[in-house]
């Protein structure tokens, strides 16, 4: 399984708001991040879905380091 077909399979969550969100990020936006940003997204993926959700909603300040970007950039998503 390559690395984009990876990450496809963790993006697949339990809310389907997390699930929309995160696969159009995936088809849209990834390829575009850097290096660094990229590993943040993966890093991001690491997290339980209320708490990803939470993060991305803005109810909570991002836990995981340096991912303010990815973020940002899945809230215009």
């Amino acid at each position: 399984m390559n690395a984009l077909n990876r990450l496809r399979w963790k993006c697949r969550r339990g809310m389907l708001e997390l699930d929309l969100v995160l696969q159009q990020f995936l088809e849209c936006d990834y390829a575009a991040l850097d290096p660094a940003a990229q590993q943040a997204f993966e890093a991001l993926l690491e997290s339980g879905d209320e708490e990803l959700w939470a993060m991305i909603s803005g109810e909570t300040a991002p836990s995981v380091p340096d991912c303010e970007v990815v973020i940002d950039r899945l809230r215009a998503c």
